[in-house]
């Protein structure tokens, strides 16, 4: 065989080794809860990420898309290490998204990280997060991010004292001290600051402890789905909005669940929040119509599904920009941690110093909104850090 035919030979097999590799899905390793008390969060992070590829197909730069889903079953840094290294060395993942609790982000993104391989975090929302994952991007928020401008707010709408009360973890604490920080800053007064168990609390002395000390507002946040409607229906149980007491919550804590379980009771509470259904926009019209065809429009979605959704929609520009090759792990993190594209919540951008989400925060109002109670935003704060 001469030089010529091995060249041509080697040539030929180099082509039809890009074109297999070109041919190979890129396989995305979805993390999150499955089964257990969060598999609520974790049904609804799935079907966001399904949602995008609903709208815009499992096909990017000649390559399918394919997810490969393990269930955390909650906050359970072992499990989360475990999945993670198996989706790494087993499956092959090309990217991890991890739509669960800070404990198993941290564990997850340890493997991510020694195996260079990009972990997009769609819901642990602990400050600093992205400082211990160092191949680690945010497109979710931080509970700082959502809380000091509910403060900032509540002062300038005239509350000179209030009470806040949590949920007695971290994310509580955070919540209390960056409501503090907005409050204050502009004014107001904390009288007291109440921490309630973060397993199965009654919530009616906290409440009658508020009541008895008649401030102006409540600030409240503890962990979404059934605290959040108990503590909701405990403050109207014990008459707190009748004794002129408002209430001021969350977002993550007033959704879909809570106006079914109470109604229009809810109407009028105001809430933060990085996302709501009713925000006008031609992308959130194009997500919740995705939405509804992925779940057979049982449930309805909420900010996680949408962190989900924009974790896919980052994943695509990044295979996008390279062609479908994504050799270079580290070119691949750098286009994941520098980009701004509108989403259904706004405009979404990462800033490429930090890896993690700067985003506009709303303030809402419980109101009737096209034939049923929808968090409806009223006022914009542009451009929050996390």
């Amino acid at each position: 065989m001469n030089n010529l035919a091995k060249t041509l030979i080697a040539c030929a097999a180099l082509v039809m080794g890009s074109a297999a590799t070109a041919a190979e899905p890129i396989r995305i390793g979805l993390m999150t809860a499955y089964s257990g008390p969060f598999a609520d969060m974790g049904k609804l992070i799935d079907a966001g990420a399904r949602a995008y590829l609903k709208a815009n197909g499992d096909t990017v730069a000649g390559r399918k898309i394919e997810i490969i889903t393990r269930d955390t079953t909650g906050p359970a840094p072992e499990v989360g290490k475990r999945l993670a290294q198996e989706l790494v060395v087993r499956d092959q993942v090309d990217f991890l998204v991890v739509g669960g609790f800070t404990p198993e982000t941290l564990t997850a993104g340890s493997i991510a990280t020694a195996a260079k391989k990009p972990l997009l975090i769609a819901n642990a929302s602990s400050s600093n997060l992205t400082d211990k994952i160092p191949y680690g991007v945010r497109y979710a928020f931080s509970f700082r991010q959502i809380t000091q401008p509910l403060g900032v707010w509540a002062a300038k709408a005239g509350y000179k004292k209030m009470m806040t009360l949590v949920s007695d973890y971290g994310p509580g604490i955070d919540c209390e001290t960056a409501f503090k920080d907005g409050f204050t800053s502009n004014g107001g007064t904390i009288t007291e600051s109440v921490r309630t168990p973060l397993k199965s609390p009654e919530f009616g002395p906290f409440i009658q402890k508020v009541k008895d000390a008649k401030p102006d507002a409540l600030f409240v946040w503890v962990p979404q789905g059934e605290q959040a409607q108990g503590v909701v229906k405990t403050y109207f149980e014990r008459g707190l909005d009748k004794a002129g007491i408002k209430l001021v919550i969350l977002g993550d804590d007033m959704d879909e669940p809570v106006f079914n379980a109470l109604g229009d009771k809810v109407k009028g509470l105001v809430t933060s929040l990085h996302y709501s259904t009713a925000h006008p926009s031609a992308e959130n019209k194009k997500f919740l119509k995705a939405f509804a065809e992925v779940t057979g429009n049982s449930v309805q979605p909420n900010f996680m599904a949408v962190a989900a959704y924009d974790s896919m929609a980052a994943i695509f520009e990044a295979v996008r920009r390279q062609n479908g090759d994504l050799a270079d792990s580290a070119r691949t993190l750098d286009i994941l941690s520098g980009l701004t594209f509108e989403s259904p919540r706004g405009k979404v951008v990462i800033d490429p110093k930090t890896r993690d989400i700067v985003q506009a925060v709303y303030i809402r109002r419980v109101e009737n909104h096209g034939g049923k109670l929808e968090n409806v935003e009223f006022e914009t704060i542009p451009d929050v850090k996390p």
